[in-house]
């Protein structure tokens, strides 16, 4: 949920698994080191990769584009976490090509400033780079996301590598949780399939939850939510579920056992390979019969 708790949660977490020492606490940092190698895709396609800009009522975005090198394929829009457009979401991006898909992930901070968004080894125990990151996650809205998510998903549906006779899918991870279900509210007759991991503030008390949105939507869902996610708003995961439910729309919404709010990118300091590849396992799932 990118808020100091969350961080204290990290920080908890990494004193109690030997993952960071009282030494190292004063030194914490966070969403940009290095990342994990990923498992090999089996049978993976070659792909081809580009940086692009996309044209937008509010300027130019920058994205990074990546799709298989031949055919056409169902395209899948990638909303970053709070540490933004950077090597990891990258990586994550072609595995996901490699699977058979044309992906784009966006920088949804473009309006303030390109990628990369946030320095490496970020460090949210300082307040300057508190500020900064919260400023940018706070420049964002429901406007702007659904802004966003009609020039972004008409871009994916003039590439080549796009075929447009199947559904796209998005995804989204921590402060990108909420953006997934403003881009299938805003366009429901074109995604059919969205995932959110860790996703924050899927359930408010205001009037603009994203939640509320589900009615607008015609998509199947994978929610992923963290352990200490949940353990903060365990009815987040009992509102989702009758939303959905009533909308008659399926989803497939779990809280990942051992997991804290962040686990799923690997440059994460409490990435949990194990938990992170059967989240992504599901999404495949997902994919393969919602954007069939």
């Amino acid at each position: 949920m990118c808020d100091n708790d969350s961080i204290n949660d990290i920080i908890e977490y990494k004193l109690r698994t030997g993952g960071l020492s009282r030494r190292q606490f004063g030194a914490l940092t966070l969403g940009v080191g290095v990342a994990s190698a990923l498992p090999p895709v089996a049978n993976a396609a070659e792909t081809k990769e580009s940086e692009v800009e996309i044209k937008t009522p509010d300027g130019t975005a920058d994205a990074y584009f990546v799709h298989p090198a031949t055919g056409k394929h169902p395209g899948v829009l990638i909303w970053p976490d709070l540490f933004g457009l950077r090597p990891t979401f990258k990586q994550m991006g072609k595995r996901l090509a490699e699977s058979g898909y044309a992906v784009l992930v966006v920088n949804p901070f473009y309006r303030t400033k390109k990628a990369p968004t946030a320095p490496d080894h970020a460090d949210f125990n300082d307040p300057a780079t508190r500020q900064m990151l919260m400023s940018l996650h706070d420049s964002l809205t429901p406007t702007t996301a659904k802004t966003d998510a009609k020039a972004f998903i008409p871009y994916l549906d003039s590439q080549a590598a796009v075929d447009k006779k199947r559904k796209i899918g998005t995804t989204g991870y921590c402060m990108g949780g909420p953006l997934v279900f403003e881009t299938a509210a805003a366009l429901p007759g074109r995604v059919g399939a969205g995932a959110t991991f860790h996703g924050g503030g899927l359930v408010t008390d205001k009037p603009d939850s994203p939640h509320l949105l589900i009615p607008k939507m015609k998509a199947s869902y994978l929610i992923a939510i963290a352990e200490n996610d949940d353990q903060k708003q365990p009815d987040a995961k009992n509102v989702l579920r009758d939303s959905f439910a009533k909308a008659k729309l399926p989803a497939q919404i779990e809280v990942y056992k051992g997991t804290m709010h962040g686990w799923c990118p690997p440059d994460s300091q409490v990435y949990n390979q194990e938990q992170a590849e059967k989240a992504w396992g599901r999404m495949l799932v997902l994919f393969k019969t919602a954007l069939a």
